[in-house]
């Protein structure tokens, strides 16, 4: 197990998952769903259970919400708005059904918000739950226009720590260019998020990339890969229309 899954998976038990619009927050999201629910099999999640909560109502873009049923089929519950997106509604609303996994202690928690402070706004609604059983992932990708310097991705993380007034705690490297990603982009992107950290103080606890791209990235190379998958990309870059 990598030292950032091993992380994700021992560390506190609600992971929020926060950045700017269009960083790749969704596609993150679900593929540390996939990698946790691995480990729940294997009995290697101290939780007993696992649960993925799409907060992203706000502008919403990628929804992991539409990958409710397989998600579930690999014992990742998943909760969003009432009718979970089967009914192809942008309803602005939360099934309450979601505060279940958040007051459950023995289930670990990804919540995926929407972008920028204003999706991280509807994290208020939970504040009583949080208490110090939280970490808040930042996203850093330099390849969107909104956060394409470190004073840009500085101002994004005051605006969502003010709006929610919670702490970001960590930053995770996501920098690409879809399928033309090179391990040279992983590079840069990571070196680009270590500046960020260094300026905020917060630690980059490793760079997302796909499979494929990773294979080929040095192992002496001395970052924390974490695979990622195309998981909400197939449905958006394959469609036929």
């Amino acid at each position: 197990m990598s030292s950032f899954l091993e992380n994700m998976a021992a560390g506190p038990r609600i992971i929020i998952v926060t950045g700017h619009f269009g960083s790749g927050k969704t596609e993150f999201s679900v593929s540390l769903a996939y990698a946790l629910s691995g480990l729940l099999k294997e009995g290697r999640l101290k939780d007993t259970s696992l649960a993925l909560c799409d907060l992203d109502v706000e502008n919403p873009y990628f929804r992991s919400r539409e990958l409710t049923d397989v998600l579930e089929q690999e014992g990742v519950r998943v909760y969003s708005d009432p009718y979970h997106g089967r009914n192809g509604s942008e309803l602005q609303t939360l099934d309450p059904a979601i505060l279940a996994p958040v007051e459950d202690k023995g289930c670990r928690v990804i919540m995926d918000t929407g972008g920028n402070a204003t999706g991280a706004m509807i994290l208020n609604q939970f504040h009583r739950h949080y208490g110090e059983d939280y970490r808040m992932l930042y996203i850093v990708n330099q390849n969107r226009p909104g956060t394409d310097t470190v004073d840009k991705n500085l101002f994004e993380i005051a605006e969502i720590e003010r709006t929610t007034s919670l702490r970001v705690t960590d930053l995770i490297s996501n920098s690409h260019f879809i399928r033309e990603t090179t391990p040279e982009d992983v590079l840069s992107g990571w070196d680009f998020a270590r500046r960020v950290g260094e300026k905020s103080g917060l630690p980059v606890l490793c760079a997302a990339c796909s499979r494929e791209v990773a294979q080929k990235i040095s192992p002496d190379t001395p970052i924390e890969i974490f695979p990622i998958g195309m998981h909400m990309r197939q449905t958006y870059l394959d469609r036929k229309v």
